[in-house]
């Protein structure tokens, strides 16, 4: 820590007692000459002198300044005597007992004809302890009366180096356009220039690894022949949400405890009335409506980036507010393996290869199935995404024709950024405990997860393999 830059009048005195004596062996004696409380020094030809030394508590410094409990006690105590319900009274039960004590120890009372008045020894021994004046035999007891505690005081020995000055000189760190118009620099003392000196950091940008990863996947997508959706509402209506999906009426994702609900406005008009009423057929008698008015029908792929919000418990895993990865197929003839294949392929050029399917269910796919994938770092396979088969019933209130499939997904982007980056807390990449340091230490590095052979054609590859920019 830099020394506080001592005033003129302090510098003056300490660079003249120098002058004249050639050091200063201990700087309290100097300290207490010039009657201030901490001399003020300069450490490149200084020694530390490091002592130890009783200091008093607040309570101790109260009696030395007014004197002890049991001095009051024998101040208050009249020429007469006093009874000791009396002091009691005055003094309270513990302050009285406190003092008897400690007076009748030192012989200041008794109880039998009168009281004796002494010299308050203790005063006098903490004044003496103020001023350094140590008596061994005393300390004893003042500690275990709490009345001194143990403290490290440094002083410092100084003496004169071999650049030593009666005045200190500023030295100059520049040339300005005043110098050269007076002339003076000639006569100006530079500061010795430090080439070993660093300049100050170059302010620069960072990358984002959640970032980087979702460019890498808008990129996957894009070239597996897939269009982005857009997602530009956070708020969407129960109905798109649930009814529309075949979530049932009591499915615990509609209660308030689970999802999030807006009172203004509390509901939407906005929506397809011979849709909406498709839907609720579906819904109350499990019927179609119309089946067809779609003949034909061209392959589609769509898929989107987005936040989302829910009710989650927070946890080095999961947040409340996270990226959702949807994706969909539109075709006929697609099936449960045509899926994996497409989500093998998916994250194979993502960089994961180590992944797990397992059977799950949801209200709007059947068959479904929950995506796993290995974290090293963890040492645990973590959920990164669900995904499954639209369902008859969702599908043909739309007006698709039989035969035809959806198949869907929705994966996570922030735990695939985990997997790839090995990163084990999920709060690291989003949200307010972000850490920075994770992202100015990590390479800017190519995004994207494949590139071009000569010929043209796409070769696969990790992305952590691929070479940094330059």
């Amino acid at each position: 820590m830099a020394a506080t830059q001592p005033s003129a009048d302090v510098e003056g005195a300490l660079l003249a007692h120098l002058n004249a004596n050639g050091e200063i062996p201990d700087s309290r004696a100097l300290a207490s000459y010039q009657e201030t409380p901490r001399l003020p020094h300069h450490r490149e030809h200084g020694t530390d002198i490091t002592r130890e030394a009783w200091v008093l508590t607040d309570e101790a410094k109260g009696y030395a300044a007014g004197g002890s409990r049991e001095v009051h006690l024998v101040a208050a105590i009249p020429p007469e005597g006093a009874s000791r319900a009396a002091l009691k009274e005055e003094f309270g039960d513990v302050v009285f007992d406190i003092a008897r004590k400690a007076a009748a120890k030192n012989k200041w009372i008794r109880f039998e004809r009168g009281i004796v008045l002494r010299t308050d020894e203790v005063q006098e021994q903490l004044k003496r302890l103020e001023k350094g004046k140590v008596v061994p035999d005393l300390i004893k007891e003042l500690k275990r009366r709490k009345l001194v505690t143990k403290e490290k005081v440094i002083w410092y020995s100084l003496k004169k180096g071999p650049e030593f000055v009666v005045k200190r000189k500023t030295l100059a760190t520049d040339v300005t356009r005043e110098h050269l118009k007076s002339g003076d620099w000639k006569d100006l003392e530079f500061k010795d220039y430090n080439y070993e000196a660093q300049g100050q950091p170059i302010a620069i940008g960072y990358s984002q690894p959640l970032l980087e990863v979702r460019e890498a996947i808008q990129n996957i997508f894009l070239e597996m022949g897939f269009s982005e959706m857009p997602t530009n509402m956070f708020v969407e209506s129960s109905f798109w949400n649930f009814d529309a999906l075949f979530q049932p009426q009591q499915h615990p994702a509609r209660d308030s405890h689970d999802t999030f609900f807006l009172k203004a406005p509390a509901t939407t008009t906005q929506l397809p009335d011979d849709y909406l009423e498709k839907v609720k057929q579906v819904h109350q008698s499990g019927g179609y409506g119309s089946k067809g008015n779609i003949l034909l029908l061209t392959p589609k792929r769509y898929y989107s980036i987005d936040r989302v919000f829910w009710n989650e418990a927070v946890d080095r895993t999961h947040l409340a507010e996270f990226h959702q990865i949807e994706g969909l197929i539109c075709d006929y003839g697609l099936t449960l393996g045509v899926l994996i294949g497409v989500l093998e392929d998916f994250f194979s050029r993502l960089g994961m290869s180590k992944l797990r399917f397992k059977p799950a269910y949801n209200p709007y796919t059947e068959p479904s199935m929950e995506i796993f994938g290995y974290h090293e770092d963890l040492k645990k396979w973590v959920e990164i995404g669900n995904s499954g088969m639209f369902r008859p019933e969702m599908l043909l209130p739309m007006g698709l024709p039989e035969g035809v499939n959806v198949i869907a997904w929705g994966l996570s982007l922030e735990r695939p950024t985990m997997i790839l980056r090995n990163i084990d807390n999920i709060r690291k990449l989003f949200g307010p405990k972000v850490d920075f340091k994770v992202i100015k230490d990590w390479p800017i590095c190519r995004v994207g997860i494949s590139c071009s052979e000569p010929d043209g054609t796409l070769a696969g590859g990790n992305m952590t393999d691929m070479p940094c920019l330059s």
